[in-house]
C-alpha cells in the first residue's frame, strides 16, 4: 500500500452582523438555533447534538438518500464568552475518514455590531480534497447565520 500524504489547507471568512457580539455568540451557543442555521442537509439528518461547555461534543449525522453516510464530529476546546470559540472537527463519509480541522471564531465588538472572523485549518486524508467545496458550504451556514441573526433583530 503506498503512502498518501495528508494535505494541509486553511481559509478565512469574515462577515458583518448587525447586532452585538453576544447574539451573534448566542446563535453559535444554543443548539436550537446553531441547527436552525448551520443544518444544510435538514432533510437527511439522523442525528444531531450540542453539549456547548469546554471539551464538550457537537455530533451531526446525515444519511444521504444514495446511501452514503456523513459524520460530523466536534469538540469544543475554548469558549470565552461573547468573544471566541474555538472547537476541533472531523468529517468521515461512510467510515472513511475525510478531514480534521480546527477551527477558531472571533466575535469584534464594531460600531455597528459585530465583526465575526471564521478561521478553518484543515488537514485532508488518504488523497480526500474539498477546499472549494468547503469554503463554499461554510459561507453559504454564515450567509444563514447572517439571516437568522437580521429575522431575530427585526422581531426585537
Amino acid at each position: 500500500m503506498s503512502h498518501v500524504p495528508t494535505a494541509h489547507t486553511d481559509f478565512v471568512i469574515e462577515r458583518e452582523y448587525a447586532v452585538s457580539p453576544q447574539t451573534v455568540f448566542a446563535a453559535w451557543a444554543d443548539p436550537t438555533a446553531k441547527k436552525r442555521w448551520s443544518d444544510c442537509h435538514e432533510e437527511y439528518t439522523t442525528h444531531y447534538s450540542m453539549d456547548f461547555r469546554l471539551h464538550g461534543h457537537e455530533s451531526h449525522h446525515v444519511d444521504y438518500p444514495d446511501g452514503r453516510r456523513q459524520r460530523i464530529e466536534k469538540v469544543f476546546f475554548d469558549i470565552a464568552q461573547g468573544q471566541r470559540i474555538v472547537f476541533a472537527y472531523d468529517i468521515s463519509v461512510d467510515g472513511r475518514k475525510l478531514s480534521v480541522s480546527l477551527v477558531t471564531i472571533e466575535f469584534l465588538p464594531t460600531s455597528h455590531g459585530t465583526r465575526m472572523r471564521y478561521v478553518e485549518q484543515l488537514a485532508y486524508l488518504d488523497g480526500h480534497e474539498d477546499r472549494e467545496v468547503r469554503l463554499r458550504g461554510t459561507e453559504e451556514g454564515l450567509d444563514r447565520l447572517g439571516l437568522e441573526l437580521s429575522a431575530g433583530a427585526a422581531a426585537h
